[in-house]
């Protein structure tokens, strides 16, 4: 993990949070450097995507910071958070089922003014190419995730938020998805929700192990793999 809180993108600081009187995340401190992969991991209601809302703004803090480019971001509102560079794609819901993979494109562009982004994200995911008058609906699982995936990125995000991007995806477009992620992650932060611990561990160079909303284990995703506990903070 970084020393130096300069080379930090995302910094989150005492982090606590939850649902009405439910409190869900105890106290997180995280950080992603301004390149590179960061894992979240840990069982079934651990708090990984509730972390990945307050960090996007969906939930407000309860107490602590969110720290963005060395700004304080934790009152913004989630617009103003993607504005200042995340891109967001969560773990449902996150393609329009009934236009084609042309439109769900030309509405992740809305924003942008270069007329080659989308020929860009069409580089990474070639896939997409060959299906752009498809319904996105009609797509396999796959193609959907690196749909929702290619239309964060033409915001042109500092930092890419992934919820669970391999869920329901078959193993090999998992190592698709797994490379251009990797890819993804030489040029901006990439932080990744994902219960598929090798393809977490590929794209990471830093990892954090939630357990019942605290951070369990923290270090680089090798120390992590390595450490025995691990395996006792993801058995279901």
């Amino acid at each position: 993990m970084p020393d130096d809180p300069h080379d930090l993108f995302l910094d989150l600081r005492n982090l606590s949070t939850g649902y009405g009187r439910s409190q869900v995340l105890f106290d997180v401190t995280l950080s992603a450097p301004w390149r590179g992969g960061v894992a979240i991991l840990g069982r079934n209601g651990a708090g990984k995507t509730t972390l990945m809302k307050a960090i996007v703004g969906e939930l407000g803090a309860w107490s602590g910071s969110v720290g963005l480019d060395r700004r304080d971001i934790t009152k913004l509102a989630t617009e103003q958070r993607i504005r200042g560079g995340i891109g967001y794609v969560p773990q449902e819901h996150s393609v329009f089922g009934r236009l084609s993979v042309r439109d769900n494109l030309a509405v992740g562009a809305l924003t942008n003014q270069d007329k080659r982004a989308v020929d860009r994200v069409l580089e990474i995911f070639p896939k997409l190419g060959a299906r752009l008058d498809q319904p996105a609906g009609t797509m396999s699982g796959g193609e959907r995730k690196m749909l929702a995936i290619a239309r964060a990125m033409l915001s042109e995000p500092k930092l890419l938020l992934l919820d669970e991007p391999t869920e329901g995806v078959w193993i090999g477009v998992i190592e698709e998805i797994t490379e251009r992620l990797i890819l993804l992650a030489k040029d901006i932060a990439v932080v990744v929700v994902e219960q598929h611990l090798d393809l977490a561990l590929r794209v990471a160079n830093i990892a954090y192990v939630l357990d019942r909303g605290r951070v369990a284990l923290a270090g680089s995703a090798e120390a992590v793999r390595d450490d025995p506990a691990l395996v006792r903070y993801l058995a279901p």
